[in-house]
């Protein structure tokens, strides 16, 4: 088993309850883990033979996208879609971020982790 990590992707999305977050956004982080067979790819040195990161940053760019109102129904639909379009991933953790909430305080962030396994 393996592991590939993408860290701190930035996104500018619209996500949140609030009827201002939809048309002000905001900066968001996602963080991505995915565990696969990485042993052949490790010897044929092939893309074929792994998991593309490219094609899970895209996932993550396409997901954060389309506003949600909740952080954890993003992450969801993020795992929902690596799971189905790509078979050689066994299990993957998503945390989504928003970068300075309103919350009404001095927050830097504040993240939704899930994950989620065949």
């Amino acid at each position: 088993m393996g592991v590939i990590k993408l860290k701190n992707v930035r996104v500018f999305a619209y996500h949140g309850c609030l009827e201002e977050e939809g048309k002000i956004g905001s900066e968001y982080r996602v963080d991505l883990k995915v565990y696969a067979d990485l042993s052949q790819s490790a010897k044929s040195d092939n893309l074929s033979d792994t998991v593309d990161y490219v094609h899970l940053n895209k996932i993550i760019k396409e997901e954060m996208a389309i506003r949600s109102k909740l952080l954890e129904h993003v992450a969801e639909r993020i795992l929902s879609r690596i799971m189905k379009e790509l078979i050689m991933v066994q299990k993957a953790k998503a945390k989504v971020s928003k970068i300075n909430p309103p919350i009404g305080g001095n927050v830097a962030m504040v993240t939704v982790s899930r994950t989620k396994s065949r």
